[in-house]
């Protein structure tokens, strides 16, 4: 089948999937990898489990990761699930510093072929891949200690050049205001998705009780209303479409 092959190509080389979150989102801005000032992407792979199949999942990728580790493999990754939504969603974070990374073989994934193929492709219904390029200078410049969730903002824009000069605006002013900016920006590289997307990490669920202002409120106390209207009306122009999740991090399948 056309998806279980595309599936094992990137379970084979895990150095370009296994995450995620991440983001990934995970970024996915993930743990265990430090946000500094520089320029990274991440591949991140989406799975969708078949319904019924969770727990198959994952006691496959654990068999795997197992797998992995007894054959000196050293690529790390986080393995994010996704909370809301439509059906059961896993995504894998890996960290590339270029493109030329995709080019290596991973010989402790090769030797794991057979579990991936035996234990973790047949609970998945399907899977999308994409690349994302971290965006420093509107990023948050330090870690969160103990980051076990990040909300993720996705945005479809009509005007790249647009989006960025508010995007700039705004976070150069919550970093200013607060010390530093509140999440990880990453641009997507191709793909038929999200143009741009905002990881907020936080250390558990009691965090998203907390009020906590606006990212227009705190530029509102340092501009006013007329320019938070105005750079409002600017940003809302550029969107095509925009949408978030929240993702867990699940560190049982990670490889830190």
């Amino acid at each position: 089948m056309k998806v279980s092959k595309k599936i094992e190509k990137h379970l084979v080389n895990v150095s370009k999937t296994f995450l995620c979150l991440a983001c990934f989102l995970l970024v996915l801005p993930v743990t265990a990898q430090t946000q500094e000032d520089e320029d990274f992407m991440l591949n991140l792979t989406e799975f969708t489990i078949k319904f019924g199949h969770g727990a198959e999942f994952v006691e496959g990728v654990k068999k795997w990761n197992k797998c992995y580790k007894e054959n000196n493999g050293t690529e790390t990754w986080n393995v994010w699930n996704r909370i809301q939504g439509k059906g059961n969603v896993y995504v894998l974070a890996a960290r590339m510093n270029n493109w030329a990374e995709m080019d290596k073989s991973d010989e402790a994934g090769k030797a794991c072929r057979t579990i991936a193929m035996e234990s973790i492709i047949p609970h998945i219904e399907s899977s999308e891949t994409n690349i994302a390029s971290f965006m420093p200078n509107y990023s948050r410049k330090t870690n969160l200690e103990g980051m076990s969730i990040v909300w993720v903002y996705n945005f479809k824009v009509n005007n790249s050049m647009a989006f960025n000069e508010v995007v700039k605006e705004v976070t150069s002013t919550i970093a200013k205001k607060e010390g530093d900016s509140r999440g990880y920006w990453y641009s997507m590289m191709g793909g038929q998705g999200a143009d741009y997307f905002v990881s907020t990490p936080f250390t558990g669920f009691a965090d998203l009780d907390k009020d906590v202002d606006s990212v227009w409120k705190v530029y509102e106390s340092e501009h006013g209303a007329a320019k938070t209207k105005a750079i409002r009306e600017k940003f809302n122009a550029t969107l095509d479409d925009a949408w978030s999740y929240a993702y867990t991090l699940v560190k049982d399948l990670s490889m830190q």
